[in-house]
């Protein structure tokens, strides 16, 4: 390799071939239904990171499982991750009873959802042994969008009342070590629609000051999710301006709720398709983690230079 390229370039432009199987199912005790998860991993390398992907909820009726988010998923196990996607029980392929205790969000099931794959990661490698001694545990990151967005915070150390009991959760995982926030929710309280208070009351206590596991929160300037909130897309960056760094913040230009289409491919509920911002989505956040789980790689500055190198950069960049 010429001393010209960094590992970070070479590894961002030799893809691996993946391996994905699903449904892997994870011990879960007390949950309403087996908890199954996708996994997707490079077929080659060791000491491979691993990445918890939580779905968002949206109109379609697989996406919002372990199916979508493919053009995030393979791009990362191409790049040397093991990701796994858990299907949350507010997914609508389960068609639960609409009454069972934590619908229909399951804020919290979502997020211990994550601690059992860790908790039976065992298990995952039994299902697939292509992983078997493959694995870093040691290097575990979180992401999410939209809803899964919220997911990850409260991994990451946000924190809300339980509406039912009054309480604050905290459900914090410190087996991950890093995040990717994808159009996730901002603060409750006055920002949110009258509608999203009455019914997602869990919403309005959001507290993102001890959202202490470094992240990169990633927001569309044209997302304004007016069903949830009245403050238009800035809301989506609060989880970067009012948590403490060390956090990242990439704003997309143009981009709304679906960030170009990271949760499938072709997918009609996409208002603002473009391959291209999808593509940036993909590099950027792999290029984040890479360099968190390997201080020092070059990665996230190099896709950080490439994003505003052209003369109509797709985003910016910044960190604290």
């Amino acid at each position: 390799m010429s001393a010209s390229i960094s590992p970070a370039h070479e590894a961002l432009h030799s893809p691996a071939p993946v391996l994905s199987v699903s449904p892997v199912v994870v011990p879960a005790p007390g949950r309403a239904v087996d908890l199954e998860v996708r996994v997707s991993a490079p077929v080659t390398g060791d000491d491979l990171p691993v990445v918890l992907l939580s779905h968002g909820q949206g109109y379609s009726n697989h996406l919002s499982s372990l199916n979508g988010y493919a053009p995030l998923a393979h791009f990362w196990a191409a790049h040397g991750f093991v990701v796994v996607q858990p299907t949350h029980l507010s997914s609508r392929t389960l068609e639960l009873d609409p009454a069972i205790p934590g619908a229909p969000l399951h804020w919290r099931s979502r997020a211990e959802d994550m601690t059992r794959v860790l908790d039976g990661f065992d298990a995952i490698e039994a299902a697939v042994p292509q992983l078997r001694g493959r694995v870093d545990l040691d290097s575990v990151a979180v992401a999410g969008h939209s809803m899964g967005g919220h997911t990850a915070s409260l991994l990451l150390g946000a924190r809300l009342t339980d509406p039912d009991d009054g309480k604050v959760a905290d459900l914090t995982e410190p087996r991950i070590g890093a995040g990717v926030l994808l159009a996730a929710p901002g603060r409750g309280g006055d920002a949110l629609t009258p509608s999203v208070a009455e019914n997602l009351p869990f919403f309005l206590t959001t507290d993102f000051s001890g959202m202490t596991t470094p992240a990169l929160v990633v927001a569309g300037d044209r997302d304004d999710s007016a069903h949830l909130t009245v403050r238009g897309p800035g809301w989506h960056a609060d989880p970067y301006t009012l948590a403490p760094g060390p956090k990242s913040l990439l704003t997309l230009f143009g981009a709304e709720h679906g960030l170009g289409g990271i949760s499938g491919y072709d997918v009609a509920e996409t208002t603002d398709e473009n391959p291209a911002r999808v593509a940036a989505v993909a590099r950027l956040t792999w290029a984040y983690l890479r360099s968190r789980f390997h201080p020092g790689d070059p990665a996230w500055q190099e896709a950080c230079d490439a994003l505003t190198a052209g003369p109509d950069p797709l985003g910016r960049v910044e960190s604290k």
